[in-house]
């Protein structure tokens, strides 16, 4: 059963509310364009140098879509003090989170960006490691592996009656047992805190398709899953990526692709990819197939493993 709250924002609405409240700010729209309608649209505010990001699919799946975009600008404000090259924030209106008629939006600067451009493994893990460095100090709050643990749970909520009754439960009986995997993992411990455990601030979801080719360098993008963890969830988000050998990646950020401690984290991010895959089919019925072939493909191997 869909839950009461759950809303899929449509593209016009979250078009306009992006446009009404950079206005409101003074930042003159002629021509909004999009740059990207998937999980989230992306919206250029020409001929603003901006970009208003406004989760769409995952206000679907998520309760407060604002809190992570509020997440998001406290990492990526943080990092961009520190002279770490990623997307920033828009400085020419408040960035956000801001809410209208219902809609999250946040404003970013707008970046000339090569989406052809696939970076070596070499490359990638290198930029990884210098990411998690700069990360390690990141002083604020950040739900300890909320996107893998806690999101799922309104995910499988949104699938009730939507997934064939056989293959829910096998999602379901996943994600039970994920809690007790990873606590193993992680001296039994899933409670949030950065005391010295082997956990911090991480970006959550760092493939290399949100490391943007632009004139000034590769820049990070794209941290609204940023969390607390331990750095190998990062890593397992690389060895799965099939834009690149992410086995020769992890060597060159300096891990063992073959540690053992990686195999919960990838079952993990196999299952999140793949409900969040259905869920988008639900506000997105064009991704149906997609989504067949990614259930299809967890169903078949649901430790995550890329072959």
């Amino acid at each position: 059963m869909i839950p009461a709250d759950a809303r899929m924002i449509p593209t016009e609405a979250a078009v306009a509310a992006a446009v009404a409240v950079a206005e409101e700010h003074g930042v003159r729209v002629r021509e909004p364009v999009i740059l990207r309608d998937s999980f989230n649209l992306r919206v250029h505010l020409r001929p603003a140098p901006v970009v208003a990001r406004v989760p769409t699919v995952t206000a679907l799946g998520r309760a407060r879509p604002d809190e992570a975009l509020r997440r998001e600008l406290d990492v990526v404000s943080y990092l961009h003090r520190q002279g770490v090259p990623v997307v920033p924030p828009s400085e020419l209106l408040p960035a956000g989170p801001h809410l209208r008629d219902g809609v999250a939006i946040s404003f970013w600067v707008h970046v000339e960006h090569d989406a052809d451009h696939r970076p070596t493994p070499d490359v990638a893990g290198r930029a990884l490691a210098e990411l998690h460095e700069a990360l390690r100090g990141f002083p604020g709050e950040l739900p300890y592996l909320g996107p893998a643990l806690d999101e799922p749970v309104r995910l499988l909520e949104l699938l009730d009656g939507e997934v064939e009754p056989g293959a829910l439960a096998l999602l379901r009986d996943a994600h039970a047992r994920l809690p007790a995997r990873l606590a193993n993992r992680l001296d039994g411990r899933l409670d949030g805190r950065l005391d010295g455990r082997p956990a911090q601030a991480v970006h959550g979801d760092a493939h290399p398709g949100n490391l943007l080719a632009t004139p000034s360098g590769l820049l990070w993008n794209d941290f609204e899953e940023s969390m607390a963890g331990p750095v190998e969830w990062d890593l397992a988000c690389l060895l799965r990526t099939t834009r690149l050998d992410g086995r020769a990646a992890v060597r060159a950020y300096g891990w063992d692709p073959d540690d053992p401690g990686l195999r919960d984290l990838m079952a993990a991010r196999a299952l999140q990819g793949t409900l969040w895959m259905l869920v988008r089919a639900l506000g997105m019925p064009s991704e149906a197939d997609s989504a067949r072939a990614a259930l299809e493909a967890w169903l078949r191997d649901p430790s995550g493993a890329r072959r």
